[in-house]
């Protein structure tokens, strides 16, 4: 199977880097999969994607060998089967609260008698081989996002969900539901505490990690302490950044 950069990273004990398109566009997503990112993920929650948009991008990103994931809106079966048909071999999935959602989402992305996925991999066949029915349970990536109280509350036995790739923690959400104002990159010691709970369930059930970063220095101490994924900010953050930046250069 193609564009399996990100296992590769895995496979060489390195921590990957991961890019957010939130821009529904393919001349950004082209541009996000020319650089040196590990994998690509389009955001169809939070971004401002669609379904159509989400196909375009994922057939720009074909070209650069990336492995390309998709955030789906909320764990249902529908827009999952439909982003994995469409050829994205990860699924983020948010809001991941209990046992049982861990269950439903991983059993959506995988076949029978694994999963409940049902069988029409219209472009992912196409791009990723004749072998994709096969070959799909034991490569598609699937990160349950934790990011509420309770979901802390129950992440080792989220962790334990058999087929599950990793956590992809989501700090703005938990922060919120913790109390505190959203934002990414969290210094409060009670924040530190709950991430580190949920990266200890990983490692207790031997399953990848993740997290949303804001800043470089975040992200290289996460990917430093033994993260398995770090996604750097997303495309409009860091395009907001640069034209803030260049534009007050010129007005000094």
């Amino acid at each position: 199977m193609k564009q399996q950069t990100l296992r590769n990273c895995w496979e060489n004990s390195k921590g990957a880097i991961n890019a957010w398109c939130s821009i529904p566009n393919t001349v950004t997503a082209e541009m996000m999969s020319m650089n040196d990112f590990d994998s690509i993920t389009i955001d169809m929650q939070h971004g401002l994607v669609d379904y159509q948009a989400a196909l375009n991008m994922l057939q720009v990103i074909s070209g650069s060998g990336k492995t390309p994931m998709v955030r789906v809106p909320w764990n249902e079966p529908g827009i999952i089967m439909k982003a994995l048909d469409a050829g994205a071999l990860g699924i983020v999935c948010p809001m991941i609260n209990t046992p049982d959602d861990a269950i439903n989402f991983v059993g959506a992305t995988r076949y029978a008698p694994l999963g409940y996925r049902s069988s029409g991999p219209t472009r992912a066949m196409m791009v990723h081989g004749p072998n994709y029915h096969d070959e799909a349970n034991d490569n598609i990536i699937s990160f349950a996002m934790i990011e509420t109280v309770e979901a802390l509350e129950n992440v080792e036995k989220i962790a334990a969900t058999e087929g599950l790739t990793g956590i992809y923690i989501g700090p703005s959400d938990l922060s919120i539901s913790m109390g505190y104002k959203p934002g990414l990159d969290r210094q409060e010691p009670e924040m530190i505490e709950a991430i580190k709970k949920i990266e200890n369930a990983c490692k207790n059930n031997n399953i990848k990690v993740g997290i949303h970063c804001l800043s470089p220095s975040y992200l290289k101490e996460k990917l430093s302490s033994g993260y398995d994924l770090a996604t750097l900010a997303s495309d409009i953050r860091i395009y907001a950044e640069g034209i803030g930046n260049k534009l007050k250069e010129a007005r000094s």
